[in-house]
Parts: structure tokens; sequence; C-alpha cells
């Protein structure tokens, strides 16, 4: 096993032509996909892996200033796609990861046959000219919250991320997989995601993008979809599923697996 497959964790499944890779979003790990991977794994070669500072990842290889940016976790992921030597695939990448696919993409087209984003921004703060739906206020105040105790946030953010009282199934999970991180750690990421600004860099996504959002997502509004589609350089569709919550495959699997499954199987490149 390769350096970067034991740092990530990374697993294969299933023994198709076509290679899926899963990338997971902040708070989470390849765990928030176990309601597609049965789909996929009779079909496809499937690519699961964990970002690095996940809490099942060594702590100890999180390097604070490399993911001070997308890149780190793009460089991340080009590293895996090199040592499986995969030279195409289809890249499902979930909030920050969706963002890492599209960096990746850009470094190296020829790798990405398409990119599938669930719950994805190239911003979150507002400005003058764009809703992100944040404002830099908020963040400060999350960031304070997450520093003065960590658990106590946890228990407050899962809830309204993932859509529902502690007691689903969902909340429980987003928050085992939040508690796992160390708390630093965490606030790193969390940093890094609320700082990053990527509108400038869409156009220069030549791969075909499909675009997944809840109707009501805290964390990305409906028209961020609307903005990813008008500015990615390359062929893009938009799907609005009647989800609610940041993290749909987790939260509403029956009704966000058909349509991840969809897509997939859905090629906007030869219309």
């Amino acid at each position: 096993m390769g350096v970067a497959e034991a740092a990530h964790n990374v697993r294969v499944l299933g023994t198709g032509e076509k290679t899926i890779i899963l990338g997971h979003g902040f708070g989470t790990d390849q765990s928030v996909w176990k309601h597609l991977v049965p789909h996929l794994v009779d079909q496809y070669r499937v690519v699961l892996y964990d970002n690095m500072g996940a809490g099942t990842t060594n702590p100890d290889y999180f390097d604070f200033e490399r993911y001070a940016t997308l890149e780190g976790y793009a460089y991340d992921l080009l590293a895996i796609l090199e040592e499986l030597q995969i030279d195409s695939c289809t890249y499902v990448g979930h909030s920050l990861s969706s963002m890492t696919g599209a960096i990746a993409s850009i470094f190296r087209p020829d790798l990405f046959d398409k990119l599938i984003m669930i719950s994805a921004s190239p911003r979150f703060i507002n400005t003058d000219d764009y809703y992100g739906g944040f404002e830099k206020e908020d963040v400060e105040q999350l960031c304070r919250a997450i520093e003065e105790n960590y658990k106590s946030w946890v228990s407050g953010f899962a809830p309204l991320v993932v859509g529902g009282d502690m007691d689903s199934v969902a909340v429980q999970e987003f928050s085992r997989t939040l508690f796992n991180m160390r708390p630093d750690i965490a606030l790193s990421v969390f940093r890094t995601i609320f700082n990053f600004d990527l509108r400038d860099f869409l156009n220069r996504v030549s791969v075909p993008c499909h675009i997944i959002q809840s109707t009501k997502d805290l964390a990305v509004p409906v028209a961020v979809s609307e903005y990813l589609h008008q500015n990615l350089g390359g062929p893009s569709v938009v799907e609005v599923v009647s989800t609610e919550g940041h993290l749909p495959q987790l939260s509403a699997p029956d009704i966000t697996v058909p349509v991840i499954m969809r897509h997939i199987q859905y090629d906007i490149a030869n219309e």
C-alpha cells in the first residue's frame, strides 16, 4: 500500500471498468457514503478515502499550513489517483470535497470524466454582489464557540446542519464523526472552509459538472448552485432535490441516492 493510501485509509471496492471516487465533507469521514456504496459496487470500482484531519486519520499527519487552502486537499486526491494508477474517474465530492475535486480537475483535467458536486459552494461568506449565506461576524462567532467548548458546539451545530433533532440517526452519525476530530484540527478546517473564495477559479473548471443541492440547506443557499452553474467553465447541470440539510446522502438517502446514481450514469458532455 502506498503512502497516500495508508494515510487516507483508502478502500477500493467492486471491480467495474469505470472508477468512482467518493470524497467527503467537513466533520465526516468515508462512512458518510454508507448508503450509496451498496448501489455502486456491483457495477463500478469504488474508491473511498478520508480527508486528512478526519477523526479516522492520524492527527500527527495534519499540516496546518498545507490544509489552510484547498490545494492541500487537491494534491492529496491527485496523490491517491497516482498511487492507484487511475487515469480516468467520476469524482463525487460532498461540500468541501466538491471544491477539492474542482481544483484537482484544474490541475489535471485528463483524470476526471466528470465531477458530481453535492452541497457545493465556492464561497460561504456574503459580499456586496454575492450571497453565500453567512456574514463574517457569524463565522467568527462560530469559531469562538468551537474554541470555548467543542462538545457544546457540536451538539448545537450538528442538528442545524443536518436538519433534524439530536435524536435523528443522521444527526447522531454526524455528531459522532465531528466528535472524532481533534478540536484544534476541526477549528483549522472550519476556518479554511469559511475563508476560501474560489469564484475566480470556476471558469477554469473544464470537465462536466453535475450540481446536486438540497432545497433547504443551512450552509448553502439554493442561489449558490445556480451561481456555480452560471460560472463553471465547462458544461454543467443543476438538480435541486426536495431534501433538507447539508448532508442529504446521510439524512435522506432514499431520495438522494437515486439522484446521485442517475447523475453518475447521465452524460451531459454528449448532449
